[in-house]
Order: structure tokens, then C-alpha cells, then sequence
């Protein structure tokens, strides 16, 4: 993994849009499903996509508030999609395959703002992991066949820096006890880098290729969405007027930016041999463990080696294999 994980050089930079990432390449004819496509950095994806020609399937819970998003955009549809529901995933993926379409790049990207108090699925997984981590794995199994068929397919797993901080809670990732909705976020953006690692050594040789990406930060996502302005002020992602403070050096962006790496992971040539890294800033991450903390003035974000250790990612593979069987 290491000889894999290091920056290539890809010409872009951290404030670079995904506008910028997608010039000259044609996506016509490819076929792209992004999840929780229809706001934040979603729809700037989607958008970006759309307007380089690919044609994008927009998974959803509410089919009618997504449609009025995507509104007036070219080859986008919406279908519904509940993360946390079996149900809803199986019949989302079997709709597809019925299509006989082959799916070239699917966005893992549909996330929910951290619950102050725990909150868990019908089947008692809580809800982040659930959302972030264990929807995402069924639905990319599900939908295997059809990244067969694109011969050249690509998963990319939107997470963050967060992972850093992160750890699987192997014998409790439903937190029955010592709930914190920050460590249960870190655990499921960590859960988001590590599936990408163990999906690309399993399916590589077919042609489908794993990426995990942190974005940036951004006002209004789900990632900080639900903070007031008080705490979006003591980030310093906001300044006394209430104004987002974009300095993209330090990962504070424009959706525009925060979406130029989850596109660039979904349709970079550069990265056509290359699969099972954490990327940000538009290319691949180096690996820090050195321990950094948070503060409005720095937020590391590059991967640290247990978010990226193989024996990790099979164990999770695992580990959520058992909890999706249950």
C-alpha cells in the first residue's frame, strides 16, 4: 500500500474546481450514480458530471425534493435510495441491473449530520456507520454486475480528514456504550477509506478500482451543517458577519473545490492504474501519522497508515459482512 500512497503530481491544487478537473475530458456514454447527489457537494458533482457529458442516476429518500434540485440539468435522473434500508437498496440496485446498463463510476457520497444523541437503524446499527459505511457496501455489491460491464469501473467513497482521528470499535461499532456522535463520525469516514482499500484488491483484476476522498471542508455540509454559528465562528469557517471563510491552503472551500477531488477520483486518466488510495487536494494523499490537532487555523487531512492497513480492510470486510447478515 505504501508504494502506492504518495502524491503523483497531478497539476491541480487544492483550490482547483471540479469544472477545472473535468476540462477537455468527454464523459458521453458514461453511465454515473451519485448518492445524496442532489445537495452540497453531491450536486456539485452531480453537476460537474452532468455538464462533461455523463449521464447521472441520483439516489435519494425523497425523490421529490432531489428532482426540484437537479432541476434543469441535462441526463440527470432520481430515483429513491434509503441507506438504511435493505429494502430500499436492494430494489434501487435491482433496478438498475434490469436496465442491462453498465455503471462506470459510482459516488458513495450520501452522508447525515452527526446526531448529538444516538440514533440507530430498524436493525439497532447506529446510524452514521449505518448510513456511511454499511449502506454503501450493500449498495456497491449489489450493483457489481453492472461495474462489470462498464470494463473499467470506478467506487469512490467520499470521507474525510476525520478518519485521522478515527477508530473501528471492533467488538462495539453500534456504540451500546460511551456514545460521542464526532467518534462515531471519525469511525465511519475511517470505515469509508478502508472499504475502498479492500474493494480495490478484490475486484482491481475485474476492472473496478476503490478510491476514498476528503473533500474539504465546507460550509453547509453534513459535515457541519448542523453547527451554529457560534461553532462554525470558533472553526473559523465563518467570520463575523456570518460569511464562509474559503482559504482552500488549509481545506476550507467552495463547493466548487470541495467537489474537484471526488471528480477527479471518479475520472482522472492519471489514475487509471492506480486504485486503493485516500486522495485529497486532487491527488493522492502522503501518509502522516504524526499526531496534529484541530484548530480553526489548521485541519490536517492526510490519511494516516491504520486508515489504509490491508489487514484493517479485511477485517472490516469482515466485520460487515457479519453485521449485514444478521
Amino acid at each position: 500500500m505504501a508504494n502506492k500512497q504518495h502524491p503523483m503530481g497531478s497539476g491541480f491544487t487544492a483550490a482547483s474546481t471540479a469544472d477545472e478537473v473535468l476540462a477537455g475530458l468527454d464523459l458521453t456514454g458514461k453511465n454515473v450514480i451519485v448518492t445524496g447527489g442532489h445537495s452540497g457537494l453531491g450536486l456539485e458533482t452531480t453537476r460537474a458530471l452532468a455538464n462533461a457529458g455523463a449521464s447521472v442516476l441520483v439516489g435519494a429518500r425523497d425523490p421529490e425534493r432531489a428532482a426540484q434540485a437537479v432541476a434543469g440539468l441535462a441526463r440527470v435522473e432520481v430515483e429513491r435510495l434509503d441507506l438504511v434500508e435493505v429494502k430500499s437498496i436492494d430494489a434501487f440496485a435491482k433496478r438498475w441491473l434490469e436496465t442491462g446498463r453498465a455503471l462506470h463510476v459510482l459516488v458513495n457520497n450520501a452522508a447525515l449530520a452527526a446526531p448529538k444523541t444516538i440514533a440507530r437503524d430498524a436493525r439497532g446499527f447506529e446510524l452514521q456507520f449505518s448510513t456511511s459505511h454499511l449502506g454503501h457496501f450493500q449498495l456497491t455489491l449489489a450493483l457489481l454486475p453492472a461495474l462489470r460491464l462498464a470494463r473499467g469501473a470506478r467506487v469512490v467513497n467520499v470521507s474525510s480528514g476525520a478518519q485521522r482521528f478515527g477508530e473501528i470499535r471492533w467488538d462495539d461499532p453500534n456504540f451500546t456504550t460511551d456514545y460521542h456522535s464526532g467518534v462515531a463520525y471519525a469511525q465511519a469516514k475511517k470505515a469509508n477509506v478502508l472499504f475502498a482499500v479492500e474493494l480495490d484488491r478484490r475486484y482491481a483484476q475485474e476492472g473496478i478500482r476503490g478510491y476514498a476522498v476528503h473533500p474539504g471542508v465546507v460550509v453547509g455540509t453534513t459535515l457541519n451543517g448542523s453547527a451554529g454559528p457560534e461553532a462554525l465562528r470558533s472553526m473559523g469557517l465563518i467570520d463575523d458577519e456570518g460569511r464562509p471563510i474559503i482559504d482552500p491552503k488549509v481545506g476550507k472551500k467552495t463547493l466548487a473545490q470541495g467537489a474537484s477531488t471526488i471528480v477527479f477520483a471518479a475520472t482522472s486518466p492519471r489514475l487509471n492504474e492506480i486504485g486503493g488510495v485516500y486522495l485529497t487536494d486532487n491527488d493522492i494523499s502522503v501518509v502522516d501519522d504524526t499526531p496534529r490537532p484541530l484548530t480553526a487555523d489548521s485541519i490536517p487531512t492526510e490519511v494516516v497508515s491504520s486508515s489504509i492497513d490491508p489487514a484493517n480492510a479485511r477485517r472490516l470486510w469482515t466485520l460487515t459482512e457479519e453485521m449485514l447478515a444478521r
